[in-house]
C-alpha cells in the first residue's frame, strides 16, 4: 500500500483530494476490499452513484449483453435505440406536466451546464441565479454557480460573468424561508434585473451544501418568482435523482413543479451517465448541433441505466430508502436522547438522504465531523463529511444494502459517535 501512496503522490495531482488511506480492490452491493484485505462497509456510495449497489448482477448483465453489439458510435452520428428507449422512460417519470424531452450526457457537471445553455437559448437572456452552499459541478460555469469558495473555486479566479447567489434557507444557521425569497429581491434590486435572468437553478435537497432539504414554502416561492418573470427553473437532482429521498425525483416532494430537471450519478448504476429533462418547447430552444458530446449517452451507460430503472421498480428502492432512513434517524435520535450529545445539532432528511450536523459549543466543528469518521474507518465503516463547515456526516450507502449489513453499521455509526463525542 506504501508503494500506491507514493505512485499515487508521484502521478496525480494534489488537487485531487482523497478520503482514504487505502485503496478498494473489490467491491460487492455494500462491500468494500481493500488491497491490504481489510473489509469496509460503504456509507458513500461513490458520492451518490450506487443506490443499487456495486455491480449489482443485472446491471452487469446488461453491460455485458451491449459489450456483444458495440461499446462506442457516438449518438449523434450514429444512434442507438437504448438512448431513445431511456428517454422515453425518464420523460414518462420526471414530475414535469406536458410533453417533455431528454437528452444524456457524461457527468453532472454537464448535466448542470448544458441545463442552463438550453435555458439560456429558451430565454434569450444571460444571468443565473444559484444558491449559497450548492454544488452544481466542477466545470466552468458548474463551479461558477457553486456556492462554495473552499476547495472548489479558491485559486482559480473570477467565475463565468452573469452568475448571482442567493440565500438558501436553513435555519439551524439562522437564515429563514423569508430571509432566503428575500435575497432574490434583493439580487434583483443591486446585481441584475430580473428581465435578463435566464434560469433559478436550486437543489431541492442540497448535496455537498449538507444535505439540507427545501421547505415546500421556499420552493413555491421560486416557482412564484420565476413564473411573474418569465425565469426558467432548474432543478439539481444529480444527487437526489432515483430513490435517495424515498421518491424516483426529490421534486415528486413538492407541489411545485420545475421547468428542468438535471439528473446523474446512480441513473448508471456505476456507469458514468447524466442528464437533462424538461418541457419540450424549453428543450428545442437550441439549433441542431446545439447540444451533444462525443461520450454523450455511451450505449454502455444506457444499457445500464435501463436496468436500472428495472431494478428500482423490481425491489422497491423507494419504499426501501424510506424504510432505511427512518431507521437511521431514529437510532441517531435515540444515540442523542441517551448519551445527551447536545453536539448532535440536528438529524435531517428525506428518504435515506440522512445527514447529522454537529456542533461543539454552539458552533459547527468540522472537528467533531473528522473524529467521528476516522473512528468508523478504523471500525470498518466509509463514511463522507459535506456542508459549508466541513460538519455534516451525511448517508450514502446502498438502498440495495442486507437488513444484517445495515443493522451492523448503525452499531459501528453509533460506537463511532460515542467515542468521538465523549
Amino acid at each position: 500500500m506504501q508503494n500506491l501512496t507514493q505512485r499515487r503522490e508521484a502521478a496525480t495531482p494534489r488537487g485531487i483530494g482523497i478520503t482514504c488511506d487505502w485503496f478498494v480492490s473489490e467491491a460487492q452491493n455494500a462491500t468494500l476490499k481493500s488491497t491490504d484485505g481489510r473489509e469496509f462497509i460503504d456509507f458513500a456510495g461513490g458520492i451518490a452513484v450506487l443506490n443499487v449497489g456495486h455491480r449489482h448482477p443485472k446491471v452487469l448483465e446488461a453491460v455485458k449483453k451491449q459489450l456483444e453489439h458495440f461499446t462506442h458510435t457516438a449518438y449523434q452520428v450514429t444512434p442507438y435505440e437504448s438512448y431513445i428507449e431511456l428517454a422515453e422512460k425518464i420523460n414518462a417519470l420526471a414530475p414535469i406536466s406536458g410533453l417533455k424531452k431528454s437528452c444524456f450526457f457524461t457527468t453532472g457537471g454537464e448535466a448542470t451546464e448544458n441545463a442552463v445553455k438550453i435555458a439560456k437559448g429558451h430565454t434569450k437572456r444571460y444571468g443565473v441565479i444559484a444558491f449559497g452552499g450548492a454544488f452544481h459541478g466542477r466545470t466552468s460555469m458548474a463551479v461558477s454557480m457553486t456556492g462554495k469558495v473552499a476547495p472548489y473555486k479558491a485559486e482559480i479566479g473570477v467565475g463565468m460573468p452573469g452568475v448571482y447567489h442567493g440565500y438558501y434557507p436553513n435555519e439551524l444557521h439562522g437564515v429563514r424561508v423569508k430571509d432566503a425569497l428575500n435575497s432574490l429581491e434583493f439580487i434583483c434590486k443591486c446585481s441584475i434585473a430580473p428581465k435578463d435572468v435566464a434560469a433559478v437553478v436550486f437543489e431541492p435537497v442540497q448535496g455537498e451544501g449538507g444535505f439540507n432539504p427545501a421547505p415546500a414554502e421556499f420552493v413555491e416561492g421560486l416557482r412564484a418568482f420565476c413564473d411573474t418573470h418569465q425565469i426558467v427553473l432548474i432543478a439539481d437532482e444529480v444527487q437526489t435523482g432515483f430513490c435517495r429521498t424515498g421518491k424516483t425525483f426529490a421534486m415528486e416532494h413538492f407541489k411545485p413543479q420545475a421547468d428542468i430537471i438535471c439528473m446523474a450519478k446512480s441513473l448508471g448504476g456505476g456507469l458514468p451517465i447524466s442528464g437533462v429533462v424538461g418541457k419540450a418547447d424549453i428543450m428545442d430552444a437550441l439549433s441542431v448541433g446545439g447540444l451533444g458530446g462525443t461520450y454523450a449517452g455511451n450505449p454502455l451507460a444506457t444499457a445500464a441505466a435501463l436496468e436500472v430503472l428495472k431494478i428500482i421498480e423490481e425491489e422497491k428502492l423507494n419504499e426501501r430508502a424510506d424504510k432505511l432512513g427512518q431507521q437511521l434517524k431514529s437510532s441517531l435520535n435515540a444515540l442523542k436522547e441517551k448519551e445527551n450529545f447536545t453536539q448532535m445539532a440536528q438529524i435531517r432528511g428525506l428518504g435515506s438522504m440522512v445527514a447529522l450536523e454537529l456542533f461543539d459549543k454552539g458552533k459547527p466543528s468540522a472537528q467533531l465531523a473528522k473524529a467521528v469518521q476516522k473512528e468508523a474507518m478504523a471500525q470498518g465503516l466509509l463514511l463522507l463529511t459535506c456542508g459549508t463547515y466541513a460538519n455534516v456526516i451525511r448517508f450514502l450507502y446502498p438502498l440495495t444494502i442486507p437488513q444484517a449489513q445495515f443493522d451492523k453499521a448503525l452499531e459501528i455509526l453509533n460506537k463511532s459517535i460515542k467515542k468521538a463525542l465523549a
